[in-house]
C-alpha cells in the first residue's frame, strides 16, 4: 500500500511537478496541496487519485514554477483618466500628479491577477497527474513483489512447523497415559472402569487433529487468495485472525515442550504475517 510517485511538466512557461506518496490505511485518506490557480480542479484531481489509488493514507503535493517573467500587472488608462477628472471636478486647484497619486489608489486602477485556467492547461495537469500515478503503481508493484515473496515465505514456515508437531502427538499422550497408570498403582480401590473413562476423556481432549485440519486450510486459503484475488488486503487480515485462533488452540492443547516450541515459532511467523498484511492493498 505504501507508494511514492514523481512527475512533471511544462506548460506554457510554467513547469508543474507533482508528489505522491502513500502510507498504509483502512480506507483512502488523502491530503492534497494545491496552487490556488487550480484550486477550481481540486475536485477532479481527487476523483482521479481516488479511482486509481484506492487505499492508503496519500499526499499529494502540486507545484507549480513560472520559466519565464510574467507582468501580470494591468493599468488601467482609461479608468485612471476618468478618475481624475471627476476628481478635478471636485477641486481643480491641484497639481495633476496628486490627482494620479490618488486616482491610482481606487478600486480596479491597476489590477494583478494571472491569466483564467485554460482547458489546454488543464489537460496538461490532468495528463501529469496521471503519469505520477503511473509512477506511483510501479512502485507500488516493485514493492508488492518483494512483500509476496516474504508473506509466501512466512506461509511455508509455518506450515513446515505444523509438520513437525506430527512425531510429538503420540509420544505427548504415551506420557500421559504411563503417568496416569503409574498413579493408579499408588491407590487402592479405585474404580478402574471410571479410571480409564476419564483417563480417555482427558486424551481425546488433548487430541489437535482438528485443529491441524483447520490450520493447514487456513494456509492454503491465504496462499490461494494471495495468487487468485485483487485488492485482497482486508481479506487477508481475516485469514491471519483464523490462523492465529487454531495457532493458540494448538498451543493451550500441546502438552509437550517440543510442540510448544514449535507453536511459538508458528506465532512469531504469523506476526510477521499480520505486519505484513497490513501493507496489502
Amino acid at each position: 500500500m505504501t507508494g511514492f510517485g514523481r512527475a512533471e511538466g511544462v506548460f506554457e512557461g510554467k513547469k508543474i511537478s507533482i508528489d505522491i506518496k502513500s502510507l498504509n490505511s483502512k480506507s483512502f485518506d488523502l491530503n492534497i496541496k494545491i496552487p490556488l490557480r487550480y484550486k477550481e480542479k481540486e475536485f477532479e484531481v481527487r476523483k482521479i487519485l481516488n479511482d486509481r489509488i484506492i487505499r492508503g493514507k496519500v499526499d499529494c503535493y502540486i507545484n507549480i514554477e513560472n520559466l519565464e517573467e510574467t507582468n501580470d500587472v494591468k493599468i488601467n488608462r482609461s479608468l485612471i483618466d476618468s478618475y481624475m477628472n471627476e476628481l478635478k471636478n471636485i477641486a481643480s486647484d491641484g497639481p495633476d500628479f496628486e490627482y494620479l497619486k490618488m486616482a491610482v489608489r481606487l478600486p480596479d486602477a491597476i489590477t494583478s491577477r494571472p491569466d483564467e485556467l485554460t482547458e489546454g492547461e488543464w489537460e496538461s495537469l490532468a495528463k501529469i497527474v496521471n503519469n505520477a500515478v503511473d509512477k506511483f503503481q510501479e512502485f507500488r508493484k516493485t514493492e508488492g513483489k518483494i512483500l509476496h515473496e516474504e508473506l509466501e515465505r512466512n506461509i511455508k514456515n509455518i506450515d513446515r512447523s505444523l509438520a513437525e508437531v506430527v512425531p510429538y502427538e503420540q509420544v505427548r499422550i504415551d506420557a500421559v497415559k504411563e503417568r496416569y497408570m503409574k498413579t493408579l498403582k499408588e491407590f487402592e480401590n479405585v474404580d478402574e472402569t471410571r479410571f480409564y473413562q476419564e483417563m480417555a476423556y482427558f486424551t481425546e481432549k488433548l487430541d489437535i487433529q482438528e485443529e491441524k485440519v483447520r490450520l493447514s486450510q487456513h494456509l492454503k486459503y491465504y496462499s490461494e487468495v494471495m495468487e487468485n484475488e485483487d485488492f485482497n488486503g482486508k481479506k487477508l487480515g481475516f485469514i491471519s485472525q483464523e490462523i492465529g485462533r487454531e495457532i493458540n488452540t494448538l498451543g493451550s492443547k500441546a502438552n509437550h515442550a517440543e510442540i510448544q516450541k514449535l507453536v511459538v515459532m508458528m506465532k512469531d511467523d504469523l506476526e510477521k504475517i499480520k505486519e505484513q498484511t497490513l501493507n496489502v492493498l
